[in-house]
């Protein structure tokens, strides 16, 4: 037996007549069934795996008390559950007497502790055969022999023993390539869901690209080899959710594997889950929480995960939303480039998208020629001045555009001064990372694009400066519909969560960080994140709703054992720099960064009458800067000339 396995093996009851009613008897584990159906309840679990939950305990509580047409067993199991109910509700002084009647291993009657009138040499009567030892309904002669063996295992963050496959359906072998070979042995798919629990395969496999989120194609790609002996190299990378609190990242696109596998190892190693398989359900358990993340069922020998079962049919008709809602809110083309699972969607009704994004009908734009290399054009704008600062002052924001790869950075800045300190770190930064040079830049005419120290670094660095011609933002366009994308997505999940509006610098952080990873039109729907580091993965965590409900793990030395574990916060978005969540605490008013993180994505921080702005006031159109000299002189003269007619006209009639 492989560590970290545990096995219970039932004795042949063909060899012992009495094994299934010792089995059946086990007030061990009666007590523990009968405890689990008084204590769950939904609580955070999604529906269908609270119902797949109901399920389990169902079967569980059939194989302990099973259904019988005879009324003495009737009663029998009657006396069982109600004296395990007793040991349940006794109190705390009494645990020391519920120890002791939980160690016998013989069940003894609730009749006989009730009123002694029963024996232990009084047996069970069989009204057919008239044997002692069982009844009617256990009776070998009238219902035959059961099957000569059962089994559970359960798992705990190691591989399991290949399942066995039909002797009647031919079997399809896929192995990734890695050190140990590891393959996955399965007969055909089912229609209880499309991905298969393989304790055999050492990487996450899929062969339908409608099943990805996103999919990144790099140059590091393993070999896959198919049951015919011959290899075949992954087409991609990517990132699925076979269930909504199951994300899978790091799965292999191989077009020419028609089964989706989970490897067991992988995903026991990468979301630290427990796995529990019994004869018809496979249970997926968060280690840390306790929490149930999923819940498959057996068919034919495999093990699938109910994604797409009857239960969760209510919730299926919004996973739609709730997945556009985490990537950002993008446009209905974009999400079904992103999800090409949802392309048949003709509309996607969302609410925060129609309150943040509505504009007016747009002219054609003019597509120019794009440059031919990273970093040859850098497009830029300043966006503000913001009426309301930033939680940490800001009440700007620049932009700087990779016009090749459309990849944005963003800065956050408290004024206007800081734009030239800003554009040095930036310049820095490129050399050092891609050991390029900036070209040309491109901006608006605004002031602090010339001041002194800005021209002379340009100047020193032999970077062309092109500048648009006064009052024409036409010439400045990518950048100005860059802004113009931000603020909108920006405007949009603050409104979906009902976020106040002095979380903006975080919101446009997280638009930013989401736009550089949806498909760009201009790119031929290529990703530009993908463009400029095809060798990154899409996403370093999953993506979560803004503004939702989190709770983080306190790490804290030296806390009182009784004190919380987590921390209730609001999540604010994604780390540039860590490997981590980005959330606020409204309590202690701190960031923190943390990748111990749980989410409840169906619950928004903010209610709709706590504290969030008037839709009004979401991202108002920033304050203008006075007009120039020469336009108020302008104005000027036209007041004059108008008053000097009015004064020659009332002149004239008297």
């Amino acid at each position: 037996m492989g560590q970290g396995y545990e096995y219970h093996l039932v004795t042949q009851e063909a060899d012992i007549p009495e094994a299934k009613g010792l089995y059946t008897n086990d007030i061990q584990r009666l007590y523990k069934m009968a405890s689990a159906i008084i204590h769950i309840s939904q609580q955070d679990l999604d529906l269908s795996t609270y119902i797949g939950q109901i399920a389990s305990l169902k079967e569980e509580f059939l194989t302990v008390m099973p259904l019988t047409p005879d009324v003495g067993a009737q009663q029998t199991q009657l006396d069982k559950f109600f004296m395990v109910l007793t040991l349940i509700g006794l109190r705390p002084d009494l645990e020391l007497v519920r120890d002791q009647i939980l160690v016998v291993h013989q069940f003894r009657p609730w009749m006989m502790c009730r009123s002694g009138t029963r024996g232990r040499g009084q047996r069970p009567h069989c009204t057919y055969c008239n044997k002692l030892g069982h009844t009617r309904d256990r009776c070998y002669q009238l219902h035959g022999r059961p099957p000569r063996t059962a089994h559970v295992v359960q798992s705990f963050a190691s591989p399991l023993p290949q399942p066995p496959s039909s002797s009647s359906s031919q079997a399809f072998v896929a192995s990734v390539a890695q050190p140990d070979n590891a393959s996955a042995c399965l007969t055909h798919t089912s229609s209880l869901g499309p991905w298969i629990l393989d304790s055999r395969a050492s990487d996450h496999l899929s062969g339908n690209k409608d099943l990805f989120s996103s999919i990144t194609t790099t140059s590091t790609l393993p070999n896959v080899t198919l049951a015919n002996g011959s290899q075949t190299v992954a087409k991609g990378i990517g990132l699925t959710l076979p269930l909504p609190s199951l994300p899978l990242t790091s799965v292999l696109y191989t077009p020419e594997c028609p089964f989706n596998l989970i490897s067991i190892s992988k995903i026991t190693r990468t979301l630290n889950c427990s796995i529990t398989f019994s004869d018809k359900f496979v249970t997926l358990q968060d280690r840390s929480t306790g929490k149930t993340i999923g819940i498959g069922r057996e068919s034919q020998g495999l093990y699938h995960l109910t994604s797409d079962s009857s239960p969760a049919v209510c919730i299926s008709t919004d996973a739609p939303l709730l997945i556009h809602n985490r990537l950002g809110h993008p446009s209905l083309s974009k999400f079904q480039k992103m999800v090409p699972r949802f392309s048949t969607l003709s509309s996607l009704p969302c609410e925060s998208c129609q309150l943040g994004k509505h504009t007016r009908v747009s002219f054609p734009k003019r597509l120019n020629n794009r440059a031919k290399s990273h970093f040859e054009l850098i497009h830029t704008d300043v966006w503000g001045l913001c009426r309301t600062a930033s939680t940490l002052g800001f009440q700007y924001f620049v932009t700087f555009i990779d016009d090749y790869s459309r990849c944005t950075w963003l800065f956050l800045m408290k004024n206007r001064a800081k734009l030239f300190s800003i554009f040095q770190k930036f310049y820095a930064e490129i050399q050092t990372q891609f050991n390029i040079s900036i070209r040309v830049l491109r901006s608006d005419n605004a002031r602090e694009y010339f001041s002194a120290p800005f021209t002379s670094f340009m100047s020193h660095h032999g970077i062309l400066h092109q500048s648009s011609c006064a009052h024409t933002p036409q010439q400045n366009g990518v950048a100005e519909r860059k802004n113009r994308h931000l603020v909108e997505t920006t405007r949009t999940i603050l409104l979906h969560s009902n976020v106040p509006f002095r979380f903006w610098g975080d919101a446009v952080l997280t638009a930013c960080y989401l736009i550089n990873r949806m498909p760009s039109f201009v790119l031929h729907d290529q990703i530009p994140h993908s463009l400029l580091f095809p060798d990154q993965p899409l996403y370093f965590l999953p993506p979560r709703v803004f503004g939702c409900t989190c709770f983080v793990h306190i790490l804290t030395l030296g806390q009182d054992k009784l004190s919380a574990k987590a921390m209730k916060c609001l999540f604010l978005g994604y780390s540039r720099l860590q490997k981590g969540y980005r959330c606020y605490s409204l309590e202690t008013h701190r960031y923190f960064i943390s990748a111990d993180v749980t989410f409840f994505e169906d619950s928004p921080f903010f209610s709709t009458t706590s504290e969030s702005l008037p839709i009004s006031e979401v991202l108002p159109i920033p304050i203008v800067s006075p007009p120039d000299a020469m336009l108020l002189d302008h104005f000027r003269f036209i007041i004059v000339v108008l008053v000097s007619l009015l004064f020659s006209l009332l002149l004239r009639h008297c």
